[in-house]
């Protein structure tokens, strides 16, 4: 049994939290607001961001950072991705050497372009590469958190680190792979947000099944051509990180993302959709990103191209759709055939 730090008590990182404690494990959940503290201790529920879902009793929950993470063998980060970089470097001091650190957030840093290993190799760099591991996947966190089956992957450039926190987090219903190709995983995670905003607008406009089949699927052919453009194995995307979260984003009901796009097809101001909610839509901030990126990189993102117009330069809906559609015809491959 490990003793464990999980940092960010949203729903994903309480979810992360609860079932490492249900394994055994000592763990202890930080938190940024106090009455999720109490709420944690007291009465063993996250009420701010998870009600309603019962949580081990031997979880403890801290709003101390140093005293989170005193003696922790494993730190899993899970704030949302735009505040990574002041909560890793806060914790940073208080991390011990040797310890297994884990990213559970998804996204791509909007202010620099970089990936979310590039910005803890900033913060924390004793644990880059080495001891740096990146956890993805379909997992909606309120069935994590229910103790429903889920499968995830953690990916590290070291697969040594990787298979050790299979060991140490995986369960019959929580099974847990391993990937050396933490580029990969870590693009996956975080542009299926963006797809999935543009899923759900398909959804509100009720273009049909087979446009939202065309959405998620050219979906997956532009992350491939950006990660492959990092440095990414194209092969991941037909993995749990791939093709697996950008199923689960895209469809499910509990998706933040999907109903972001459901909002677009009423009419809503994004931004104004965006300020009304505690927990984050992260397609909102990674589209921007993604947008930045893949005009640096000269990677074609059609799809990412119209959802930052929409959510960021105020493109009407109906006019992104129709950019969509009257786009030339070309080769099914072209990008990711050239980039191999």
């Amino acid at each position: 049994m490990k003793r464990v730090a999980v940092v960010g008590a949203g729903a994903w990182g309480t979810a992360l939290a609860g079932h490492a404690a249900r394994l055994g494990h000592e763990v202890c959940l930080w938190a940024h607001e106090p009455e999720v503290v109490e709420s944690v201790n007291d009465r063993h529920e996250n009420a701010l961001f998870l009600p309603g879902i019962g949580l081990p009793a031997g979880l403890r929950a801290s709003a101390d950072l140093a005293q989170t993470l005193a003696g922790t063998e494993i730190v899993i980060f899970a704030p949302p991705a735009q505040h990574l970089r002041a909560v890793s470097a806060a914790a940073a001091g208080h991390v011990a050497a040797g310890a297994l650190v884990l990213v559970a957030s998804k996204g791509i840093e909007e202010s620099s372009l970089k990936l979310l290993s590039d910005v803890m190799a900033e913060t924390i760099p004793r644990a880059a590469p080495t001891r740096l591991g990146f956890l993805s996947g379909p997992s909606f966190a309120a069935e994590v958190a229910r103790g429903l089956p889920t499968d995830v992957v953690v990916a590290s450039r070291e697969m040594a680190l990787a298979r050790e926190a299979q060991r140490t987090l995986h369960a019959p219903a929580f099974r847990v792979y391993a990937s050396d190709d933490a580029a990969g995983v870590q693009v996956g995670g975080a542009l299926k947000n963006v797809i999935a905003v543009a899923a759900g607008a398909c959804d509100g406009l009720k273009l049909g099944t087979n446009a939202r089949a065309a959405i998620i699927t050219r979906g997956l052919a532009e992350i491939t051509r950006l990660g492959v453009a990092l440095g990414a194995s194209p092969l991941t995307f037909l993995g749990l990180a791939g093709v697996g979260d950008l199923v689960l984003t895209c469809t499910g009901e509990l998706s933040r993302n999907r109903a972001l796009g459901l909002s677009l097809a009423l009419g809503t101001d994004p931004r104004a959709y965006i300020a009304g909610r505690r927990s984050v839509a992260e397609g909102f901030y990674t589209c921007a990103a993604a947008h930045a990126l893949a005009g640096k990189l000269g990677v074609d993102m059609p799809i990412s191209e119209q959802v930052y117009a929409v959510l960021h330069r105020g493109r009407p809906l109906r006019e992104a759709l129709r950019r969509l559609m009257e786009r030339a015809s070309k080769e099914e491959l072209l990008g990711i055939r050239a980039q191999r």
